[in-house]
């Protein structure tokens, strides 16, 4: 079938890694295969590097078509453009992966921040999207390849957050609300799932400096993103996150590692990083 992208964006490098000639094989009824949401750049595109690097089957999710096609290119992840926020385009991927023998792993890892505002100043537009986006896409995702997960009988869902779910921080109020509101979520699936066998995995992410994160927070401007990574002595890279990501998914399904905190030694807490010269 044909998908059409939902954004247009010019075409980067996406994260490398070596992928096999041929895949490891499974264990029976096990199927390897798993869908990620957010692969167009960043931590997603990393966690689809490193899962095809592993033997993963991956169907590789994003809004912009020329990215997936250059990540397929590179590790033979077959590319879905869809827009998590939309209905229609989660059905039309729910059938698609139906239809190429199912799934056993979910990986929400689409989302992102809008705005450093303080309550005061927050944007409406921003708080809007960020909700739909990190919980409401989150909700969808699960929503319609829920069926699919249980009825495999080992599926797992691993559910990318980040620290700002866990704690509070000065100017983060819309992130802040969004990422509690999908740790939340995260919390209350293990709980309605575990009847089925439903691993559920939650990452949260500290400081990570990828291409796209602080700019897209920060509307383009390239110099207050800079300022977000200034003096900090390696920051968390996409390739680290996704390697956590890789590892919780690779252990024996009966191991659940429930949620995983992953900073740069830098930085102890939201309102604490070190940086040269401070």
């Amino acid at each position: 079938m044909t998908e059409s992208s939902h954004s247009t964006s010019s075409s980067s490098a996406v994260p490398s890694a070596a992928v096999p000639s041929v895949a490891p094989s499974a264990a029976p009824g096990h199927l390897r295969r798993a869908v990620v949401t957010g692969a167009s750049s960043g931590i997603g595109a990393a966690t689809v590097c490193k899962l095809r690097a592993d033997g993963w089957d991956v169907v590789a999710v994003a809004r912009r078509t020329d990215r997936l096609e250059a990540l397929a290119a590179q590790t033979g992840a077959v590319p879905f453009t869809a827009d998590v926020t939309d209905d229609g385009a989660v059905a039309a991927l729910q059938t698609f992966v139906a239809g190429r023998g199912g799934l056993d792993t979910l990986v929400n890892i689409a989302g992102g921040a809008r705005g450093a505002d303080k309550m005061a100043d927050g944007m409406q537009d921003d708080w809007d999207w960020m909700y739909r986006v990190n919980v409401l896409g989150t909700m969808r995702m699960i929503r319609a390849f829920l069926p699919a997960l249980r009825g495999h009988g080992a599926g797992t869902v691993l559910n990318l957050t980040s620290t700002a779910g866990i704690e509070a921080y000065e100017g983060g109020s819309g992130y802040n609300a969004a990422k509690f509101a999908q740790h939340a979520l995260t919390k209350a699936l293990r709980l309605e799932e575990v009847e089925n066998n439903l691993r559920v995995i939650e990452v949260l992410p500290g400081m990570v400096h990828t291409e796209e994160f602080a700019l897209n927070r920060l509307s383009g401007d390239t110099a207050a993103a800079q300022k977000t990574y200034a003096g900090v002595d390696k920051p968390l890279t996409a390739g680290d996150v996704a390697d956590v990501v890789a590892y919780a998914l690779n252990l024996p399904h009966h191991i659940n590692l429930d949620q995983i905190v992953v900073r740069p030694v830098a930085q102890a807490a939201a309102h604490k990083v070190i940086r040269s010269g401070s």
